[in-house]
C-alpha cells in the first residue's frame, strides 16, 4: 500500500493529467491511494470568487465563467465525447456554485470560503478519475469529506483521528479487493453536518499523510515540479541544492519556518508510524529525488526560506505594564479567534512584535479588535528570511541594501524581518 500526491502543478492542464496517468499506470500493480490538488491556479481564482461573493471584491459571476471555460477547454482535450456522463457531473458542480453565489450570504466568510474553495478539488479529481477510466486505467473515485472528518474549524479543520480512521477502513480500504487505484481529494473535509471544511492552504500533503497513517501504508510519494526538496526555492535563489535525505525533524523545523516543498502538518502522522515521504519530480519521475525518514543523519546544508507579503505588528500595552504572561495570554487569545498565525515573535519590557502573513480580510479585523486594549504599530510590506545552518557571511549577503526590523537567532537558525532600504 502506498500514497500518492499529485499537486496543482501536476495537473495544470491536459498535458499534465496525461503525464500522471503515466505514471499512475507504470504503478498500477500497487494498491494505491492517490491524493489529487486542485489545477494550478484555480486555488486561487477560488479565492477570488469568495471574496466577489462575500465582499463584493469583482465580478463574481466573470470569475465564475471563467474557471468553468478552463475546466471544460481541458475536459475537452481529455475526452472529447461530451456524452460521457463527466460532463454532467462538471456542469453540475459550477451549477451549485452558480446558486451559492446568487443567494445573499447568510454565514461566516470562513464558511463560504470552504464551501467554494474545496470545489477545486472535487473538480480535477473528478476530471483526472474519469480520464484514467477512459484509458482503461481502473479507479475509484472517492470523496474525502465523507472519510476526513473534522470539527467546525473552517479553513483549519481539526481532524477527527478515531472517526475518520474508522471510515479510511471500512469506506475506503474495501475498495481494495477489485481495483489498485483510488482517487480522493487533497485540502478538504466535511463535519457531522456534513459541511465541507479545508485542512489549511496547500493542506493535500497533510491529507496524503492522514491517509498513509490510517491506512498503514508502507510509503508516500510527493510529485512536484522539482526534483526534490531544495535548499531554497528557486522562485527566488539561483543555484538550488537538492537534499538528499532528510530527517523527519529536520524536515518538520523547514517546514514550521515556511518551507513550500511540504505543508508544517505533513510530518506528525508519518513519524508516528514510521512512513517514509519521498519527494519526487513528475517531470523527471524516474530520478531519485529526497527521501524523509527516521535517521540520525541531521542535514547540515545552509537552507533559505523567504517568505514575502508579511506585516511586522508591534503591540504595547496602553497602560505601559509589562509584556508579560496576562498580557500574551490576552494577546494569543485574540490572534487565535482571527485565525492569524505566527511566522516569528519577540518580546521586550513593554512590546510584544509578531510577523505573520498579510491578508488584509484577517489583519484589519485582528488589529481593530487588539486596539481595544493595546497600542498597534506595523510596518507593511516586510519580508521574512529564515537560514537554517547559517554563517555571518551569508546573514551580511542576503541582508544588504535591507533594513533589519527584527533579527534573531538559535544554535542552527537565523531569521531577519526585512524592509527594502
Amino acid at each position: 500500500m502506498q500514497v500518492f500526491k499529485f499537486g496543482g502543478a501536476s495537473v495544470k492542464n491536459a498535458e499534465s493529467i496525461i503525464n500522471v496517468a503515466s505514471i499512475l499506470k507504470k504503478n498500477s500493480d500497487t494498491k494505491t491511494i492517490v491524493v489529487i490538488s486542485a489545477m494550478a491556479k484555480t486555488t486561487n481564482k477560488l479565492e477570488e470568487l469568495v471574496n466577489a461573493y462575500f465582499y463584493s471584491e469583482g465580478d463574481a459571476q466573470a470569475i465564475l465563467n471563467e474557471l468553468k471555460n478552463f475546466h471544460f477547454a481541458i475536459l475537452l482535450q481529455l475526452i472529447p465525447d461530451k456524452n460521457n456522463r463527466i460532463y454532467n457531473d462538471i456542469e453540475n458542480i459550477f451549477l451549485e456554485l452558480l446558486w451559492t453565489i446568487e443567494d445573499e450570504p447568510t454565514n461566516n466568510y470562513n464558511y463560504y470560503y470552504d464551501q467554494i474553495v474545496s470545489q477545486g478539488e472535487v473538480l480535477a479529481t473528478k476530471i483526472v478519475s474519469a480520464y484514467l477510466n477512459e484509458t482503461e486505467i481502473n479507479n475509484k473515485w472517492l470523496d474525502a469529506r465523507g472519510i476526513i472528518q473534522t470539527d467546525n474549524s473552517y479553513r483549519e479543520g481539526k481532524v477527527n483521528y478515531e472517526l475518520s480512521q474508522h471510515l479510511v477502513k471500512t469506506e475506503l480500504m474495501p475498495f481494495f479487493k477489485s481495483i489498485n487505484i483510488v482517487i480522493t481529494q487533497g485540502f478538504i473535509g466535511g463535519t457531522s453536518e456534513n459541511f465541507t471544511t479545508t485542512l489549511g492552504r496547500e493542506g493535500s500533503d497533510y491529507t496524503a499523510a492522514l491517509l498513509a497513517y490510517f491506512s498503514d501504508a508502507e510509503q508516500v510519494f510527493i510529485w512536484k515540479d522539482v526534483p526534490g526538496v531544495l535548499n531554497a526555492d528557486p522562485k527566488y535563489f539561483k543555484n538550488t541544492k537538492k537534499i538528499d535525505e532528510l530527517t523527519y525533524h529536520d524536515a518538520i523545523e523547514l517546514t514550521y519556518y515556511g518551507a513550500s516543498v511540504i505543508h508544517p502538518k505533513t510530518i506528525k502522522p508519518l513519524q508516528n508510524k514510521n512512513i517514509p515521504l519521498f519527494v519526487k519530480s513528475f517531470i523527471n519521475p524516474a530520478e531519485e529525488g529526497t527521501v524523509i525518514k527516521d535517521s540520525n543523519k541531521r542535514s547540515n546544508v545552509t537552507s533559505y526560506i523567504f517568505k514575502t507579503n508579511q506585516i511586522l505588528l508591534s503591540i504595547q500595552p496602553k497602560d505601559f505594564s509589562f509584556i508579560a504572561e496576562d498580557n500574551l495570554s490576552n494577546i494569543f487569545t485574540i490572534l487565535s479567534r482571527n485565525n492569524v498565525h505566527v511566522n516569528m515573535m519577540q518580546n521586550s519590557a513593554i512590546s510584544f512584535s509578531i510577523c505573520t502573513d498579510f491578508d488584509s480580510h484577517k489583519i484589519n479585523p485582528l488589529i481593530e479588535e487588539l486596539q481595544k486594549e493595546f497600542k498597534v504599530l506595523y510596518n507593511n510590506p516586510v519580508q521574512l528570511m529564515t537560514i537554517r545552518n547559517y554563517d555571518q557571511d551569508t546573514i551580511t549577503k542576503l541582508s544588504a541594501d535591507k533594513i533589519i526590523l527584527i533579527e534573531q537567532r538559535s544554535r542552527n537558525t537565523h531569521q531577519m524581518v526585512l524592509k527594502d532600504n
